[in-house]
């Protein structure tokens, strides 16, 4: 039987976590990359939450430095590549330039030529993202739309994605890039302003506060689900050419509808609750995004399978559950 064995950068976090019951149900061997900090344990949580902490083997390395992921590759010998980890956090990317440029956009780069060193056969994702779209001057963002960032972190991801693009073009890397909208979970980050609004919502419901603070609620954003969106990650590893393919729904909607749609789960209203607060507006932001999915759907055979009504729901009954014994406690 081939041996199919998967490394992944940012496995700790929510694609990570999802990606790897994704790749366990599917007979990998699954090996984890962290980053080790003195001040704090390694947060396992969301693999926890999964029920796959312990059937992953976790490796100590850092994308900042390139000679420890080559030993870490040597060591693994992976036959796919998953490079999920990233400063991730697009307002923290104006107070962080340099760390989002040096982890998000070379980090990338000291992946790829890890990889190209230490597992040349390897198959080779890279998280790049719809932020690189930014200004948008199109009104629906396709593969040949073109980038105009409009952060550092959306410019580090820019870098990060050409990057993977020159070293399948010059090296013959099966190295593919996967443009991901938005996308959402309970195992999302609670810094992140869609489930900032689910724990608020459940937070309000349940007596813990009584205003939501948000910054702007107008921004239009077309929101999935990670769990169907890491499907896409491994199907473009499974293509015999690689390529760089779109992830989304193409469907918009705004972080006010985000509320209505969350505040109505526990029948309440937005306009009772929500506080717009200048503390949380961007210095440039992205007004619109929107994807066509068109090609994933045809090569990939993906699509969507959560629509934002029940991605919103399980967000906000998750919040819910977690939060119910802080009331009686």
């Amino acid at each position: 039987m081939l041996r199919r064995v998967a490394f992944i950068t940012g496995v700790t976090g929510q694609d990570g976590a999802y990606l790897s019951r994704l790749l366990l149900e599917k007979g990998y061997e699954v090996h984890g990359m962290l980053r080790r900090s003195a001040s704090a344990d390694v947060d396992t949580e969301r693999l926890r939450h999964m029920g796959v902490d312990e059937a992953i083997e976790l490796h100590e390395g850092n994308l900042t430095d390139l000679s420890s992921l080559i030993r870490v590759i040597s060591k693994v010998g992976p036959t796919e590549v998953y490079n999920l980890a990233a400063q991730s956090f697009v307002s923290s990317s104006w107070s962080q330039p340099l760390l989002t440029g040096q982890v998000t956009g070379m980090g990338a780069a000291n992946m790829l030529e890890a990889a190209r060193i230490a597992a040349p056969g390897a198959r080779f994702y890279q998280a790049s993202s719809s932020e690189m779209f930014g200004l948008a001057s199109q009104p629906v963002q396709t593969e040949h739309s073109p980038f105009h960032p409009r952060s550092p972190y959306a410019a580090a991801k820019a870098y990060a994605h050409w990057m993977t693009v020159n070293y399948r073009e010059s090296f013959g890397m099966h190295a593919s890039n996967g443009i991901l909208f938005n996308h959402e979970s309970p195992l999302r980050g609670s810094q992140f302003v869609t489930r900032k609004i689910t724990d608020g919502v459940a937070r309000i419901k349940l007596g813990l506060q009584e205003k939501l603070h948000l910054g702007n609620l107008a921004a239009r954003r077309d929101w999935g689900h990670a769990r169907d969106y890491v499907k896409a990650m491994w199907l473009m590893l499974q293509q015999d050419a690689p390529d760089d393919y779109i992830v989304c729904t193409g469907r918009t909607a705004s972080v006010r509808d985000f509320c209505d749609l969350a505040f109505a789960q526990v029948g309440l209203e937005t306009d009772d609750h929500v506080v717009v607060d200048e503390r949380f507006m961007r210095p440039a932001d992205v007004d619109i995004m929107v994807g066509s999915a068109a090609k994933a759907k045809e090569k990939l055979g993906w699509s969507a399978e959560t629509s934002l009504e029940e991605l919103i729901r399980e967000m906000v009954e998750a919040d819910l559950a977690r939060l119910r014994p802080q009331i009686s406690s």
